[in-house]
């Protein structure tokens, strides 16, 4: 359900932006809301499950979960669901962690590889069915559907594990909590994604408001650094990033991520307002990344390689994707849109586990879980903000491309008077015919603006590569790892 949600909102943004009476650009504020206020609450998990035990951490997760889609489900306009969103992913963040704590303790040693196997399994399962569903959803019931099938499934969740577990729920001790620098990352995080989803409609630094929360996010985020690192018991372990491996490891997700991320959402974005496919067929075009990933990884869990070059066919495979989307035309068949997720597929399935085996590499197992949480932290901020810059450099390539097809299509040019006597011919009067032209150059403009974010996603992809070679040789990890 929580990696699920992740991807479902993607393909159904469009209906629910419609529906709320919002632009696309404010609706992408479902998606960072989660993601932001997830990421936040990530590092505090450890805290959660040593001071409440780890089965009534995760119980308490997903019933609260499933409190906060029925939320989402009937929310009534954008600001109340954005509100609900991040009650949605605060309350999920030990929804992950915890389910993969239950497994170890459920489940000798001989038997946690094949444990974490059908996990795992279910994890990239979810890009297969979240855009599928979404989609459905969208186009044939109300869009508060996709958050709402949470709640049946999050009651069984809840009731099972605690009638089955209650009795081995872990040790309890209490233990103090950085309040301080949870309150000073939520400061400066909640203040720069704003400054990003408010940017691109208030003309960045030209508005006040713009500056004022750079400037918040600026000195929240030097307070926190400086509180962090001279804190007895941080929120987050800065002193992690001393070794090489999780220094650069960490770099290479965030930003292998935030390519993924962004890409996820921009594509059934544009399918939906400037291809007319609908929400469901968007859906189906994503699938394939999903279906690939859980078919190769049993596969490839299997070969004993350095994780540098597991992580480096992914980056070759994300390159060679975004630069294969980067040649789509106006009049591009499904199989033409769908054939470059394979290669993603692919790219899934050596992306997570190689990239948290370097960034953990060295370290002592007791701060194998803080480590965890700050990669984890990192990478789904990193992913947030990706979802709000993409949007916003998507509307301005997009302007500068419709000004440039624009000067083509003047009323002194050649090439318009022809293509005006040419639709006038088949009927349509001369206002018609204007109108329709001009939404051919913005459609135009926009696919322009698309193929450029892929283009320059595919070489930053590909430029990623010398990321993992600044790393030393891992050892092979026995730690659990969460490839969400």
């Amino acid at each position: 359900m929580q990696v699920l949600d992740t991807t479902i909102a993607n393909v159904s943004l469009p209906t629910i932006s419609g529906n709320l009476g919002v632009s696309s650009d404010s609706g992408t504020w479902v998606i960072t809301a989660f993601a932001v206020a997830n990421g936040v609450i990530v590092p505090l998990t450890g805290w959660l499950m040593m001071r409440y035990g780890v089965v009534r951490t995760f119980t308490v997760s997903v019933l609260a979960f499933t409190v906060a889609s029925f939320l989402c489900g009937i929310a009534w306009d954008l600001p109340s669901l954005v509100i609900f969103r991040v009650l949605q992913g605060g309350v999920s963040g030990p929804m992950i962690p915890g389910s993969q704590a239950l497994l170890l303790a459920i489940f000798p040693s001989e038997k946690r590889g094949t444990a974490l196997g059908i996990w795992s399994a279910m994890t990239l399962a979810a890009p297969i069915f979240g855009p599928v569903m979404g989609g459905y959803i969208s186009d044939n019931y109300h869009w508060g559907w996709i958050f709402l099938i949470n709640v049946p499934l999050g009651l069984l969740t809840g009731g099972i594990t605690w009638m089955m577990l209650a009795k081995r729920d872990t040790p309890t001790r209490k233990i103090p909590v950085d309040k301080v620098g949870l309150l000073l990352l939520t400061f400066w995080v909640f203040s720069l994604q704003t400054m990003l989803d408010l940017g691109k409609n208030r003309d960045w630094f030209n508005d006040p408001l713009i500056v004022v929360l750079t400037i918040f996010a600026a000195i929240g985020f030097a307070a926190w650094v400086i509180w962090e690192l001279t804190e007895g018991q941080p929120a987050v372990d800065l002193t992690l990033f001393r070794s090489r491996n999780f220094t650069f490891g960490v770099i290479a997700l965030c930003l292998g991520y935030a390519l993924l991320f962004a890409n996820n959402l921009l594509l059934p974005l544009w399918l939906q307002t400037q291809m007319g496919y609908t929400a469901t067929w968007a859906g189906l075009v994503a699938a394939p990344a999903g279906l690939v990933a859980v078919v190769t990884t049993p596969l490839i869990s299997k070969l004993k390689v350095d994780a540098r070059i597991m992580a480096t066919i992914s980056f070759l495979c994300y390159g060679a994707s975004f630069l294969m989307r980067s040649h789509y035309t106006p009049d591009a068949t499904f199989f033409t849109l769908a054939a470059p997720m394979l290669l993603q597929g692919v790219a899934m399935t050596t992306f997570f586990v190689p990239l948290l085996t370097i960034l953990l590499d060295g370290l002592p197992p007791e701060r194998i879980p803080s480590a965890s949480g700050v990669s984890n932290f990192a990478r789904i901020t990193a992913g947030s903000f990706a979802a709000s810059l993409v949007t916003s450099y998507w509307d301005r390539r997009e302007a500068l491309h419709q000004t440039r097809l624009a000067e083509s299509g003047s009323l002194l040019s050649p090439l318009y008077r022809e293509a005006l006597a040419r639709l006038e011919s088949l009927g349509l009067n001369p206002q018609q015919a204007a109108g329709s032209i001009s939404h051919s150059i913005a459609n135009q403009a926009y696919l322009l603006s698309t193929l450029d974010i892929f283009w320059a996603s595919g070489w930053m992809a590909l430029a990623m590569i010398a990321l993992v070679w600044f790393t030393k040789r891992p050892k092979p990890s026995d730690h659990a790892i969460a490839a969400d």
